[in-house]
């Protein structure tokens, strides 16, 4: 069972992206966990661009969109995780909602925003390999916040997409490099 079925079993639009990485899964899944943004400089470039009007209207976050505004959902050992995001990411700011716990993100909502779920899950790959797959999925809440974000997931999907596999193939090269290699290091 994909354990996003657990938060979004319906939803309006999903992206989904794989590596096959020969390393063991307990690596590969500490390795996303750490995953941040700034390992990588075109990302970095990407969500600066993405957040610049915030910054031009004086009215920009503390710091970037990471993994860490995510909420954790689930980890299911070495073979899942998932992560929850609620807001009306058309916005400049995004329109971040506070979501605390697993809970606050199941709980019903009737605002127009959208619910993301994230997530990563280890699957075997060919010759002993482990497939690591990531899939986005985005359940828009109201028909509002649906005509709303569609222009918008066009408008992005193209960079989000780039930035999935920029992210797995670091993750790739981060897990099969001996331990004392693991600082994070961008690809080029």
């Amino acid at each position: 069972m994909n354990p996003l079925d657990c938060f979004l079993t319906h939803f309006n639009f999903s992206e989904r992206h794989s590596v096959d990485i020969a390393a063991p899964a307990s690596r590969i899944m500490n390795t996303v966990a750490a995953w941040r943004n700034e390992d990588d400089p075109l990302i970095r470039a990407a969500i600066h661009l993405r957040e610049m009007p915030t910054r031009l209207l004086g009215r920009a976050r503390q710091r970037h969109l990471e993994l860490t505004d995510f909420t954790l959902l689930e980890r299911q050992g070495d073979t899942a995780l998932v992560y929850g995001l609620v807001g009306a990411f058309w916005q400049a700011d995004y329109g971040l909602c506070n979501i605390s716990s697993t809970d606050d993100f199941l709980t019903p909502r009737h605002d127009d925003v959208c619910k993301l779920a994230l997530g990563f899950s280890i699957q075997p790959g060919p010759q002993g390999t482990q497939r690591l797959v990531t899939e986005t999925r985005v359940f828009c809440v109201t028909d509002q916040a649906r005509r709303r974000f569609t222009p918008y997931w066009y408008l992005i999907r193209p960079v989000s997409g780039l930035i999935r596999r920029r992210m797995l193939a670091t993750i790739q090269m981060q897990s099969e490099s001996p331990p004392s290699h693991h600082s994070p290091a961008a690809l080029s």
